[in-house]
């Protein structure tokens, strides 16, 4: 029997890397394509393409002869606002006509939570005003609309909204978190750490993914949330990295308005690696319902908060030698695989 290919757009970043040993593991062939090397050990065992979802003529050609294509690629909000749209909308239109016009079964577009903006009300709902913040929202909302119109022609095109998604290779802006907590310092918060935030580890989000490429057509043909099911607040969850470093330090609740203040000017200064989603967001509530997905799709998470900023800790401890060095050539992170740095942060973290 042929086994069944998988496209995966963004193939060598945090999610992309996860899905690949997720689908490998099932028997699928997987085809990556991703500006960024694969350099994972699974190297042999896929066939990587290394070029911009930007490029027409390139995603035809790894979108002939694929059954599926999940479309993880995106500029994140740390990259220009020309980039973020030129890449985030025009790349995923590129891939979604693509898919369209050679009968690729189902394309499922990997969106954000995102697109709901700063909201006024949770838990949200698939079907509440989208209200994207910055270029980074603007863009995951108009991507969103591209897949609406491809599937208005047919394309069978699920769109998953995930919650800050962590687990094994996940760095980024939780690297702060975690160099913090092994180093013995207390954590800075921002607000009172009374809010509830969801997190997603991305073993769930794979799961979800799996379930949009083998249950039926007509089923997951349609726009779903995904997050942890079971979270508490976040000096909670948080709380439990601290615990688990061992040093006996404390998550220490700052002012949310001088401390949001403070880290625009600093961003606008280019000091610091928060943006204005990680920062404005932080100190209020933040969480989906994922009733439609555990209804229409039997998506139920494996992974509380607390167990999977566990897991991505345990991850981050045991292969800290191999990317403590790590840089990106612009001087700004521009993925979640490498620790963001932490600028005046660093200065910060002295106090603490």
């Amino acid at each position: 029997m042929a086994k069944t290919k998988v496209l995966i757009t963004g193939g060598a970043g945090f999610l992309g890397i996860n899905l690949t040993r997720f689908l490998l593991a099932r028997g699928c062939e997987i085809t990556t394509l991703d500006l960024a090397p694969f350099d994972y050990p699974e190297k042999d065992q896929i066939h990587e393409v290394q070029g911009d979802i930007r490029d027409r003529p390139l995603v035809d050609e790894c979108m002939e002869g694929q059954d599926f294509v999940v479309h993880t690629a995106a500029a994140l909000p740390l990259y220009t606002p020309e980039e973020i749209f030129t890449t985030d909308v025009n790349g995923t239109r590129n891939v979604m006509t693509s898919a369209r016009e050679h009968g690729v079964k189902r394309a499922v577009q990997i969106s954000s939570t995102a697109v709901y903006g700063i909201p006024d009300h949770h838990p949200l709902f698939e079907d509440d005003r989208l209200d994207g913040v910055g270029p980074y929202g603007e863009a995951k909302i108009q991507a969103e609309v591209v897949c609406l119109e491809q599937r208005g022609k047919g394309l069978c095109c699920p769109i998953l909204r995930p919650k800050s998604f962590i687990g094994p290779e996940r760095l980024g802006v939780f690297a702060l978190l975690y160099d913090w907590a092994m180093d013995g310092r207390n954590f800075p918060m921002i607000g009172s750490g009374k809010n509830r935030y969801q997190l997603l580890d991305v073993e769930d989000l794979c799961e979800a993914i799996w379930l949009c490429l083998t249950l039926d057509r007509d089923v997951v043909n349609d726009t779903f949330n995904i997050g942890a099911a079971e979270y508490t607040t976040m000096g909670e969850d948080w709380q439990c990295v601290l615990d688990a470093a061992g040093h006996g330090k404390r998550i220490i609740p700052f002012p949310a308005s001088p401390a949001i203040w403070g880290l625009r000017t600093l961003e606008a200064m280019h000091l610091s690696p928060l943006y204005k989603w990680v920062y404005e967001t932080a100190s209020t509530d933040s969480f989906v319902s994922i009733d439609r997905a555990r209804k229409v799709l039997g998506f139920e998470p494996k992974y509380s908060n607390k167990q999977a900023l566990i897991r991505n800790f345990d991850w981050y401890a045991a292969n800290l030698d191999k990317f403590k060095d790590a840089k990106d050539v612009s001087g700004r992170c521009v993925t979640h695989r490498v620790p963001w740095k932490q600028g005046i942060l660093g200065l910060v973290k002295k106090l603490f």
